[in-house]
């Protein structure tokens, strides 16, 4: 057999297997039905967000988050909370309160619902109030498949998440609801 043959068929097989196991090398800060709980270092807030579906692992999905320093126009945070639970197995809307950015979530998993409950870590930044909020589309696009998303625009801010969940297919989508903060203090709250 021509060794260069060989050689390309071997290479084949490890680049395939390689693709395969890719998700296990991507810093996951969970496993499969674990909790987790991932918090920004001081000053800086959640700016990517990436999910791993398996459903031979009990429908759950593996995550990883990445944070970014806020401008320097927004200040310290002022304030840091953990913000109210979202409970497993049901469609729901969450945003920061008290104009919070979301700098960290913890989730437990529940094997009676092949779900997770997730709850907001939110910051408050002296008194800038948000704008210009958008939705994002659904992530991931389609029930059980990867999911990614990384805030499109310096100077937008996760402010939190509006999900739904399937019961059939056991898994969530997320949009994920994404502001502008003002550069002034104003008095009020913004929802």
């Amino acid at each position: 057999m021509n060794p260069a043959l060989v050689v390309l068929v071997l290479s084949l097989f490890a680049s395939a297997a390689a693709q395969a196991h890719d998700h296990y090398d991507m810093g996951w800060v969970n496993g499969y039905r674990q909790g987790l709980n991932f918090q920004c270092p001081h000053g800086e807030v959640l700016v990517a967000i990436r999910s791993y579906f398996s459903e031979k692992e009990g429908s759950d999905r593996l995550w990883s988050f990445e944070c970014q320093p806020t401008p320097e126009g927004l200040g310290e945070p002022s304030d840091c909370w953990w913000d109210d639970i979202n409970r497993a197995g049901l469609e729901w809307t969450s945003t920061c309160t008290r104009n919070g950015l979301v700098a960290g979530v913890q989730s437990k998993y529940f094997e009676s619902v092949l779900d997770r409950e997730w709850q907001f870590y939110c910051c408050y930044f002296k008194r800038r109030c948000p704008y210009s909020c958008i939705k994002t589309s659904g992530t991931p696009e389609h029930y059980r498949e990867e999911g990614e998303m990384v805030v499109p625009s310096y100077g937008y801010f996760i402010r939190g998440a509006q999900t739904t969940f399937s019961g059939v297919l056991r898994d969530r989508q997320w949009k994920y609801i994404l502001c502008r903060m003002t550069d002034f203090d104003c008095e009020f709250e913004n929802l």
